[in-house]
C-alpha cells in the first residue's frame, strides 16, 4: 500500500506552540519500522490550478505570496511563511496522489491531511486548504476525461471536530456526499451543514459511537441507492481517543481500532476505492496519538491486502 508524507516540510512555529508538529516525522518513523507493508513516498507539491479546484484564486494568491491578514493568519492557527505555503502545498500533494494510488489499487494514505476546517476562500483550525476537496474535485476531471463518466464521492469524517469547510465547499454539490461524525459541543462551534452529520455528547464511549457510525454508514449507502460513490475518502481522526485533550470524547484504544476496521469492511465489501488522511489527534501523550493512528493504517493495509 502506498502512503505519501509531507513531514520534512516543518513549520517555524514559536515556542509553546500547540500544533502538535513533532506527531507526523514519529507517525513516519514507527511505519517505516513496524509496517512492511506501507511504501513511503514524499509527497509532491499541489499545483495553484489544482487548488483552484475548491479554493478562489484569490484566497490561493493571497496564501502563495504571503497577503493573509494578521486576523486570517490567527483564524488559521500558524503565523505566514515560505514553510508555511509549502506544507500546505504537500498535504493537499499527498492527497491527491494516494487518491490516484486508490482508484488504481484500492487503498492508500496520507500520513497527514484531513484538513477539514478550510472553505474556499478562507482558512481554520490549523487548515491552510482543504486536501479532500481539492482531491475529490481533481479525482472527477480526471475520471471523466478518461472514462468520460461521473465519480461519485463520499467523505466519512470521523475527526472529532465537525468538517465544516468541507460541507461548505460541497454544499451545492450533489456529487460528493459529505457524512460527519463529531462532538456536538466540540469546535467549530458553529457548525456548517452537511449531507449527513451525527453529533455525539461529551463524554460517548465506545458502545454508543460504534452504534452511531454504522446507522450513519447504513444511511450513507441507502441515500446513494443505485449509484453508489465511486471514491471515499476516509478522515480517521485520532483525536476522539479518551487520552486526546482536545476531544473531549472516550473512545479506548480498542474502540478505535473497531471504528477503522468497520469503515474499511464496508468500503471494501462494496469494491469502493478508499483515501485514508489521518486528520487531528492531540494527546496528553504524543505517542499514545501515534499509536493509534498507526493501529489505523495497520487496518488499511489490511484492507488493501484483502482488496
Amino acid at each position: 500500500m502506498l502512503a505519501f508524507h509531507t513531514d520534512q516540510f516543518r513549520l517555524p512555529l514559536p515556542p509553546g506552540h500547540r500544533f502538535p508538529q513533532e506527531k507526523y516525522r514519529r507517525l513516519r518513523e514507527r511505519v517505516e519500522a513496524e509496517v512492511p507493508g506501507i511504501e513511503l513516498m514524499v509527497a509532491p507539491a499541489a499545483t495553484d490550478g489544482e487548488l483552484a479546484l475548491a479554493h478562489s484564486p484569490d484566497y490561493v494568491g493571497d496564501v502563495a505570496e504571503g497577503r493573509l491578514s494578521a486576523a486570517r493568519q490567527r483564524e488559521i492557527g500558524f503565523p505566514w511563511s515560505p514553510e508555511m505555503v509549502e506544507r500546505s502545498r504537500r498535504s493537499v500533494g499527498a492527497t491527491i496522489s494516494a487518491a490516484r494510488a486508490a482508484l488504481s489499487q484500492g487503498v492508500a494514505a496520507n500520513l497527514a491531511g484531513g484538513t477539514h476546517h478550510a472553505s474556499s476562500d478562507q482558512g481554520g483550525g490549523y487548515c491552510v486548504f482543504n486536501d479532500i476537496a481539492v482531491s475529490a474535485r481533481l479525482m472527477q476531471a480526471e475520471w471523466h476525461r478518461h472514462h468520460r463518466q461521473l465519480l461519485r464521492v463520499a467523505v466519512i469524517d470521523l475527526d472529532v471536530h465537525q468538517g465544516n469547510g468541507t460541507a461548505v465547499i460541497f454544499r451545492d454539490d450533489p456529487t460528493v456526499f459529505t457524512l460527519s461524525i463529531h462532538g456536538e459541543k466540540n469546535f467549530p462551534f458553529r457548525k456548517e451543514p452537511g449531507d449527513l452529520d451525527v453529533s455525539l455528547p461529551d463524554g460517548c464511549t465506545d458502545g454508543p459511537y460504534l452504534e452511531a457510525l454504522d446507522e450513519a454508514l447504513t444511511q450513507l449507502w441507502a441515500r446513494h441507492g443505485h449509484t453508489p460513490p465511486g471514491l471515499v475518502f476516509y478522515l480517521a481522526g485520532a483525536d476522539a481517543h479518551e487520552g486526546d485533550r482536545l476531544g473531549r470524547l472516550k473512545l479506548s484504544s480498542a474502540g478505535m481500532a473497531e471504528r477503522d476496521r468497520r469503515v474499511f469492511a464496508v468500503t471494501r465489501q462494496r469494491r469502493i476505492p478508499t483515501v485514508l488522511t489521518m486528520g487531528g489527534g492531540y494527546g496528553n501523550d504524543i505517542d499514545v496519538t501515534v499509536g493509534v493512528q498507526l493501529a489505523t493504517l495497520r487496518e488499511a493495509v489490511r484492507s488493501a491486502r484483502l482488496w
